[in-house]
Order: C-alpha cells, then structure tokens, then sequence
C-alpha cells in the first residue's frame, strides 16, 4: 500500500475530512472576495472619476484598509485550498493536479501582488511633503490608475485560475470520488475565465461569467462541506495511482 493511502494524506486527516477543509478554504475565499471587491471596492471607487474615488477613500480610509486587510486574507485562504485540492485530487492524475496547483499558485501570486496598487492610493493621497510638486487632480488621476492597474493585474490572474479550473475539472471528472457533474461545472467555469486572454470580452462578460461561477463554486463548496468524498473510492484510486507510480 502507498504512503498516501497509509497516511490517508495530510497530517493523517482523512480523506473526508480534507475534502470539508477545503471546502472551508473555498468558501471563505469567495465569501472574502466578494466582501473586498463587490462591497469594499464597489462602495469606494467611482470607475472614471478621481476626484470622488478620492474623496471617498480619504473619508473612508478605515474601510479602505480592512478591504486591503479582506484582500490578503483571501489570497491566504485561496493558496491553501489549492494546496489541499492538490492533495485530494492526487488520485485522479498526480502530474495533472501538480500542474493545475503551479497555475493556482501562479494565480494567487499575480493577484497577490496587484493588491499593492490597491493600497497606494492611501500614500499617493495622503498628504505627503514629497508630493506637493503634484497638483491635486493629478494625485487623484495618479490614485484612480493605480486601482485600475489593480484590476487588470486581478484580471490577468483570473486567466490563470481558468486553466486551473479546467484541470480541476478535468480530475473531478476522472475522479470515482466526486460527482462528474461538478467537474463540468468547473471545467465550464474555466472556459469563462479564460475569456480574459482578450480582457474586453472578458470585462464585457464578468456579470454572467461570475454568476455562473459563482453557482459552480457554490455546488462544489455544498458538496465538499456535506458529503466531503467517497472515502472507499478515493483510497480504491489513490492504490492504484500509487501502483502506477
């Protein structure tokens, strides 16, 4: 018998109880997403105008921090549902899941690191000495690009989470331990993603592609929560990989 089988996979968590953390992980990264994003983001920044986007950050600056505060612990959460979707799929295809974990890492590194232009408008408005030689339509012009760069660099990421998707899916399918139709789900989802190769077919499309990623993310989470894996299988799969290997 492999050592993943004996071990049942990390720290001898079982493979159940690793599908439920991961479902954990998933949820808080969309739950924390959406918070950054759709609230944080939506309620402060007014698209093609500085001068309000400034305003609002400048008098809201505590909630502008918590939604960079929301962003990094997204990413958090999201690197380590990746980890432990790697592991749980291991069965279906090990070199295809550690494929499909380099582009979620990948990812969450590219988004990771957008999040620093999120912030900079905080300094570029604050009031510094340095910055007098900028007038104030041009500090707020300054602050509105950089939340726009912001977004494109999350924009590029979502290209990588669309081949990581369509591998998920693609090992869920492969899978005996989880529902086919949720790998369809994914494997649909990432198609959506991937429109952002062409970022304004991508911007034009975000409302439907999200929604329905949104509904594949969330039959996905329900079931990783409720019912977790089948154990019999997964182990029956992770045997023969091993056999394999």
């Amino acid at each position: 018998m492999s050592t993943d089988v004996r071990t049942d996979g990390i720290s001898g968590a079982s493979p159940r109880l690793k599908a439920r953390i991961t479902g954990v992980f998933y949820l808080l990264t969309i739950l924390t997403g959406i918070f950054a994003q759709g609230f944080v983001s939506g309620t402060l920044v007014v698209d093609g105008d500085g001068a309000a986007t400034a305003t609002n950050i400048l008098t809201h600056r505590g909630l502008f921090q918590l939604g960079f505060a929301v962003y990094l612990i997204e990413m958090a959460c999201q690197i380590a549902m990746t980890a432990l979707f790697y592991d749980l799929l291991k069965p279906s295809g090990r070199s295809v899941s550690l494929l499909a974990a380099f582009l979620g890492f990948a990812g969450c590194v590219i988004k990771t690191f957008s999040r620093v232009f999120f912030i900079a408008p905080l300094f570029i408005l604050g009031g510094a000495h340095y910055l007098s030689v900028f007038s104030a339509e041009q500090l707020q012009a300054l602050a509105l690009l950089f939340l726009k760069v912001n977004d494109h660099g999350a924009a590029i990421a979502l290209v990588f989470f669309g081949f990581y998707a369509l591998l998920t899916g693609y090992l869920i399918i492969r899978s005996t331990f989880l529902p086919r139709i949720l790998g369809v789900l994914s494997l649909l989802g990432g198609l959506g993603w991937l429109s952002f190769l062409y970022p304004p077919l991508g911007y034009r499309l975000f409302p439907y592609i999200a929604a329905f990623g949104l509904l594949g993310a969330a039959a996905l989470i329900l079931w990783l929560l409720v019912m977790g894996v089948n154990e019999q299988r997964w182990k029956e799969q992770a045997t023969v990989a091993g056999m394999r290997t």
